[in-house]
């Protein structure tokens, strides 16, 4: 029978734990912050700061200054004890990040396939050489993600099929995790940028919204409950699938080993950057973000767009209600709040449900982020648990 840890012991271990993550939350705090965050009494605080300070997670970085009596030594994480990468991989470039425990970026790069369509050397390429431009070891790497369009099955962790990365198939996941040495997860792109908007864009702390990507392919996260619904086989939010009037059904879509699906049909061919594109031109404008700049003259084109995407924006609300939908991808961020505001009026035209339609806010590459906010999620994780 496996023994179990005594009590003092488990009590250690959750102490260490409180403060440790509280620290990652705010910042340098005193010993005296610390236990009134935690309940820890100033005995036990020092105790657990002691045994973080001697397995050097924990550091004392400052004084603040205190009343009469003398000022209270600063404690933070050690931002060396860990660090991760996350990557965003398309069909056209691989751009990799490193930060430190806290999150923060260290160094970011984007390197080229060069013709390669083996994503085991790309990806391996874009890890070393953020690496050595943050002159971190790869060793210390203690969290990998890695975001991609297309279906990551959840039981495996391989990429079931991307029209954009057909070298991506089953084995890749293992082949990364045996080249890199250590754990990697690849996920959905649309799901990591979901992440970064929650933590730090349009829905920041909400727990229950939907993010619409439309740029080079549509996608949708789902965030209920503060956590990403993949459904069993990883293919929620493929709403470029979805059926929609007057449009062509989507055909031929079963994957196979040596063929994809078809990309025709659907709302994908209503909303897609190449669609929305050729609709701009129809309009005579030569995208979407000059006919937002071009006023009254664009709001024809603007208001084309918005019911195009009401239709998939509807269909999602009336199944789930999520009250909150972010638009992102290219797409969405060049039609900024003069498209949102005709997309949230045109739901609520055809169905019961009116959610607040708003534009991303996350700074920068969303899925690069997003996949280094999951890869923090481990490493700290594995911090914890040591």
């Amino acid at each position: 029978m496996e023994r179990r840890p005594g009590v003092p012991r488990l009590l250690r271990e959750i102490n260490d734990r409180a403060a440790l993550e509280l620290l990652l939350a705010t910042g340098p705090m005193t010993r005296g912050q610390i236990g009134d965050h935690t309940g820890l009494s100033k005995v036990t605080a020092s105790q657990t700061l002691a045994r973080l300070e001697e397995r050097g997670l924990v550091e004392v970085v400052g004084e603040q200054a205190g009343g009469r009596g003398p000022n209270a030594a600063l404690y933070s994480v050690v931002a060396s004890s860990a660090y991760v990468a996350g990557l965003d991989v398309g069909p056209e470039s691989v751009s990799a990040s490193v930060a430190d425990i806290h999150g923060r970026t260290i160094a970011e790069v984007t390197v080229a396939p060069n013709g390669s369509d083996d994503p085991v050397s790309v990806v391996h390429g874009a890890v070393v050489k953020a690496c050595r431009s943050a002159k971190v070891s790869l060793a210390k790497l203690r969290g990998v993600v890695i975001g991609t369009p297309g279906v990551v099955d959840p039981r495996s962790g391989d990429v079931r099929f991307s029209f954009d990365l057909p070298g991506w198939h089953e084995g890749i996941h293992e082949a990364l995790a045996g080249d890199l040495r250590r754990e990697v997860t690849i996920e959905n792109d649309v799901n990591l940028a979901a992440l970064a908007e929650r933590a730090s864009g349009a829905a920041k702390g909400v727990d229950d919204f939907v993010l619409m990507w439309a740029g080079r392919g549509l996608g949708l996260a789902v965030m209920l409950g503060g956590k990403l619904h993949r459904g069993r086989s990883g293919s929620a939010g493929e709403i470029g699938y979805l059926p929609v009037p007057g449009v062509p059904l989507a055909e031929d879509v079963t994957a196979e080993p040596g063929r994809l699906p078809s990309l025709a049909g659907g709302l994908q061919s209503l909303v897609s950057a190449v669609a929305v594109q050729e609709l701009a031109q129809g309009y005579g404008f030569g995208g979407i973000a000059e006919a937002v700049a071009a006023g009254e003259r664009g709001a024809p084109l603007l208001d084309e767009i918005a019911h195009r995407l009401a239709l998939g924006v509807a269909s999602v609300c009336v199944v789930l209600d999520p009250g909150l939908v972010v638009l992102g991808g290219d797409v969405g961020k060049a039609g900024g709040s003069a498209l949102t505001a005709r997309v949230e009026e045109a739901v609520a035209r055809i169905c019961p449900i009116r959610p607040e339609v708003v534009t991303t806010a996350v700074e920068d590459n969303p899925v690069l982020r997003g996949a280094v906010l999951a890869a923090l999620d481990q490493a700290r994780e594995e911090i914890f648990a040591s």
